[in-house]
């Protein structure tokens, strides 16, 4: 991509979200501040926090009268918040900011010099991330390197659709967004409990995913994250997960890909089945059944799902 001399530095929207983040939002907001690249526009979305969070965004917006705010009555999730936000922004790039995360100073200019070296068919850049704990102390990176440099897990580059189908790779802090790919997709679906599985498998369809190899935010994470609780009888995550699955299945166009279906559908059923959300557990036995891919232990955790499930 080729930017004109006076498109060098192309908007970039950041959605900052924030849910009762009143204890971390002044070392997020300040890393925005922060940000070495010149041309931010900033969206600050709060879904009906009751920490004090409120008053912490309206001082910033009153400091920097060029962010705008979008104070939502009631919580309606993260896809729908970061929609909100997504519809009232003008950037060609944004950045899905949850408060609680840390842009570290380069991370939009990195980004964007990457997006200029690749094609128009280049959606998402991503990178890696330091993970922090509540206290801002370091805990990992998000790929661990071993002797001889390897990155675990193995990023992916250019066509990704079956590799975000087989694992879990991307970081979706790290992303930054070609607007065209969220305008082409509607944004996030709002009718799911999480949005970052279903974005990759629509958006890696038809735009390439490239990875850039350096640190450029700071991935806080809680000891009760939603993720934790996502196999559990009656948690929303595994419902979304399924449902994410099912579109998969109606976008695969190879037999590699849809493969690599089988292999998350697998991995999915072995957790809901060690977790005991055993009706997750027979809907993903039907669909590896609909692939044609049951293995002795698939028919093995299934019947001991029927036993238990009441």
């Amino acid at each position: 991509m080729s930017y004109s001399q006076n498109n060098i530095f192309p908007l970039v929207s950041i959605v900052a979200l924030c849910y009762n983040h009143a204890r971390f939002l002044p070392e997020a907001l300040d890393s925005i501040l922060a940000q070495s690249y010149p041309n931010l526009e900033v969206l600050l979305v709060d879904a009906a926090s009751t920490d004090g969070s409120v008053s912490i965004l309206r001082q910033y917006a009153a400091q920097n009268p060029t962010w705008k705010t979008i104070f939502l009555p009631h919580n309606v999730g993260n896809c729908a918040g970061f929609n909100q936000g997504f519809r009232q922004s003008s950037g060609a790039f944004l950045i899905d900011f949850a408060t609680d995360d840390v842009l570290l100073p380069d991370r939009v200019a990195q980004q964007v010099a990457a997006f200029q070296t690749h094609g128009d068919t280049c959606g998402v850049i991503y990178s890696d991330a330091e993970l922090i704990d509540e206290e801002s102390r370091h805990v990992r990176y998000h790929f661990g390197r071993d002797g001889r440099g390897h990155l675990h897990p193995e990023p992916a580059s250019g066509d990704v659709f079956a590799a975000v189908l087989r694992r879990y790779f991307i970081s979706s802090p790290t992303m930054l967004i070609r607007r065209q790919v969220l305008e082409r997709l509607g944004g996030y679906d709002e009718s799911l409990a999480y949005e970052d599985f279903d974005f990759w498998v629509r958006a890696s369809r038809d735009y390439e995913f490239q990875f850039l190899d350096v640190v450029t935010t700071k991935k806080r994470l809680h000891p009760q994250a939603m993720s934790r609780k996502g196999y559990r009888p009656h948690d929303p995550y595994l419902a979304s997960t399924i449902r994410v699955c099912q579109k998969a299945r109606a976008l695969c166009r190879t037999p590699a890909e849809r493969a690599a279906l089988v292999v998350r559908l697998r991995w999915e059923h072995r957790q809901a089945v060690r977790w005991r959300n055993y009706q997750g557990a027979n809907k993903l036995y039907e669909m590896l059944k609909t692939e044609q891919a049951i293995q002795p232990l698939d028919w093995v955790l299934h019947l001991w799902s029927k036993i238990n499930y009441r």
